[in-house]
């Protein structure tokens, strides 16, 4: 092809469609990554209290998990599989967005220093809720 994306099998290894635009699986999945990494630099720079560690090891966990996850699915034989895999991503994404909030709302980490991984995080979601809406077609 052309290197675009069609409108076809939701398993296409290129492609996923957020309501009729195209978002192309290379760029989920580096995005994803550069969410992962970032968050592994963050949490190696927590503060040593006694609330950080605990949830650090689980931002840690869910925002790792996001990517995997949503490289399984893209590879995934069935729609069936798909759909599971990735609703399997959205919920590692918002448990990743909710302990986000939870850093920056308890001031545990500078709210300011949190705004653009919230931003992107929050993104991400978006993308995964309709990504999964859209294989449930």
């Amino acid at each position: 092809g052309d290197g675009r994306c069609q409108k076809a099998d939701v398993r296409s290894p290129d492609c996923n469609y957020l309501e009729g635009l195209k978002v192309e699986r290379a760029t989920i999945e580096a995005r994803t990554k550069q969410v992962a990494l970032r968050i592994i630099r963050m949490v190696a720079a927590l503060p040593k209290t006694e609330v950080a560690p605990i949830i650090g090891s689980q931002v840690l966990r869910s925002a790792t998990s996001i990517g995997a996850n949503y490289r399984e699915a893209s590879r995934a034989g069935t729609k069936k599989h798909f759909t599971s895999i990735l609703t399997t991503a959205l919920r590692e994404a918002d448990e990743t967005l909710h302990r986000l909030e939870l850093l920056s709302e308890s001031k545990t980490l500078e709210p300011r220093s949190l705004e653009d991984l919230l931003d992107e995080s929050s993104q991400i979601v978006a993308i995964l809720v309709a990504s999964v809406k859209s294989a449930r077609e």
